[in-house]
């Protein structure tokens, strides 16, 4: 099949990949302009380039796909199917109409759950057990077309944004290829979305990762599972930011406030909502590198009662 690639983060290499593998001919690669990266601020490609140029596929990294020339080259490519992953550009009704069997997208939960920008790391954060993958037409709305075919999986209680990214996108890639081939020989029944059942997974911000002690230990826990590795989970102490990068909950003391240092030496304990407590196991001062929580009190002395977040 004649197929445009359209696609920016780490997760949608799978999918290239696997369209590659598949025999599929893709014409050209869409990827997002390279921008600045680390403290040097030096330009850095996305890994769907770095990806198509091992491949040696063309590349093309438009800042806006809205622009006239750009959808006459995609037309002049004349796909038979387009797949975007992940690119990061709403793509306009003109491109929507290009390729006969339509544009199809890999996202990240089981839709109409999680639509937005963030679907993993919301499911992880609000501590849903089953997660999973769907293939969709893309149509003007965000991310309501048609779904083709989904796959769901468990979320284990442990499991990180991350790991569960990485598992997802090789699910992704499978599901693609099946979808694909479905397309191809006019076996799949697309479905509509219930948009009664939707629910939103919006980009993360800053403000996400503020840990709120008033929350039960487990959904603080949930969070820092999901928004890693950002923003994370921070709160204060003595002014200053404290990254909470690993932590696991258990029991709360009663008439504590939340925040609340309730163990210092060895163990570092903190009350949270719900009579439940969260112990950290690992952290980053601000400034300083990540430690475990017992290093961290060998050179902190905090006293029991003492608040985080004030």
């Amino acid at each position: 099949m004649r197929t445009v690639f359209m696609g920016t983060p780490a997760f949608a290499v799978p999918t290239l990949e696997a369209l590659l593998a598949a025999g599929h001919e893709v014409l050209a690669v869409y990827t997002q302009p390279d921008r600045p990266k680390g403290r040097g601020r030096e330009l850095a490609s996305s890994p769907v380039k770095e990806c198509a140029l091992r491949h040696g596929l063309p590349v093309m990294q438009p800042e806006r796909v809205r622009r006239p020339e750009v959808q006459a080259a995609l037309a002049a490519l004349a796909p038979d199917c387009m797949v975007v992953v992940g690119y990061g550009q709403i793509i306009p009704q003109a491109i929507l109409d290009i390729p006969p069997l339509g544009i199809v997208n890999v996202h990240a939960s089981l839709l109409p759950a999680y639509r937005g920008a963030a679907p993993i790391q919301w499911a992880i954060a609000n501590g849903d057990r089953i997660t999973g993958v769907t293939t969709m037409r893309i149509d003007a709305g965000l991310d309501t077309g048609d779904m083709l075919l989904k796959t769901a999986v468990e979320i284990p209680p442990d499991e990180t944004a991350p790991q569960l990214s990485a598992r997802l996108a090789d699910l992704g890639a499978r599901l693609l290829i099946e979808t694909l081939a479905g397309l191809a020989a006019g076996t799949l029944q697309p479905e509509p979305q219930n948009a009664a059942a939707a629910t939103l997974a919006p980009i993360l911000t800053r403000e996400d990762g503020l840990i709120r002690w008033e929350r039960e230990a487990a959904q603080i826990v949930n969070r820092l599972r999901g928004f890693d590795p950002w923003p994370g989970g921070y709160t204060t102490l003595r002014g200053h930011t404290l990254q909470i990068t690993r932590a696991r909950a258990t029991a709360g003391a009663d008439g504590q406030a939340p925040g609340a240092i309730l163990a210092a030496r060895k163990t570092l304990l903190v009350q949270c909502g719900g009579a439940t407590a969260l112990e950290v196991l690992e952290l980053q001062p601000q400034g300083r590198k990540r430690m475990p929580a017992e290093a961290f009190l060998n050179g902190y002395k905090l006293q029991p009662g003492e608040l985080l977040g004030h």
